[in-house]
């Protein structure tokens, strides 16, 4: 029943902070890739790598995959649309993302 991406808040947040990405974004990738780490091999929660990257810890996971979404030439000054049809160009992918950040903004 829990979401084991809960007890990360803390680096979900000051990750955010340091790459000044949306500090909902991170969560939801979580979300929709790993069902908030349920789902989760290797401390990947991002799918990152095709789910096949391992992390040594979930928070070295979510430092990396925020130091690419703003670093990475792949991702950085790019609109959320553009960074996430780059992250997953599934049709269907950025719309599930975005939902998952509407709900953690109905949450406040």
């Amino acid at each position: 029943m829990g979401c084991p991406a809960k007890k990360f808040t803390r680096a979900f947040l000051e990750v955010a902070d340091r790459y000044k990405l949306d500090w909902r974004l991170l969560p939801s990738l979580s979300f929709v890739e790993s069902t908030g780490g349920k789902a989760a091999r290797n401390n990947n929660m991002f799918g990152w790598g095709s789910g096949k990257t391992h992390f040594p810890s979930p928070v070295a996971g979510i430092e990396k995959v925020a130091n690419r979404l703003a670093l990475s030439k792949l991702y950085r000054n790019k609109t959320l649309d553009q960074m996430l049809a780059t992250y997953n160009p599934d049709v269907t992918y950025a719309p599930k993302v975005k939902w998952v950040m509407g709900q953690i903004s109905a949450l406040e």
